[in-house]
């Protein structure tokens, strides 16, 4: 999770728009974002997403209809939204979601250039299925 910078902008209003699937953000020096479910899904600050380091990053398939189920505070310094497929363990600090707007059509495109790399979907019927949690990955075979 990106550090709290004391130049970083604060949010003056946070809005969940269902109906757009977007989140809504207002911050102290007027930036207003909107950013879709989906893309703060795949750019989820969690470790699951990101990994524990540079490489480690997991590409999210599949979460083009991914819905928020509710956004919880945490403390003064980020949101947890929790997400329809289960996931529910990133932290939104006030400076990563500044950045997520700041920076989102360049992060959506390399996005999109990964999945078009990699031949994956943003669409749930054709991701493949989430790979087993737990263990080194032999199965014995």
């Amino acid at each position: 999770m990106a550090g709290l910078d004391s130049t970083t902008p604060k949010p003056t209003g946070i809005t969940v728009h269902r109906k757009s699937k977007e989140l809504e953000l207002r911050f102290d020096d007027g930036s207003v974002f909107h950013l879709p479910f989906e893309f703060l899904r795949v750019f989820s600050p969690s470790a699951e997403v990101r990994g524990h380091g540079p490489g480690q990053e997991v590409l999210q398939l599949g979460k083009r209809d991914v819905d928020i189920l509710a956004v919880e505070p945490v403390g003064n310094y980020a949101i947890r939204p929790r997400f329809d497929d289960g996931h529910d363990s990133g932290l939104y600090s006030w400076d990563y979601l500044y950045e997520l707007g700041s920076r989102s059509d360049q992060m959506w495109q390399q996005y999109l250039d990964e999945l078009d790399r990699t031949g994956g979907s943003r669409d749930p019927a054709l991701a493949p299925p989430p790979a087993p949690k737990g263990g080194c990955g032999s199965h014995g075979h």
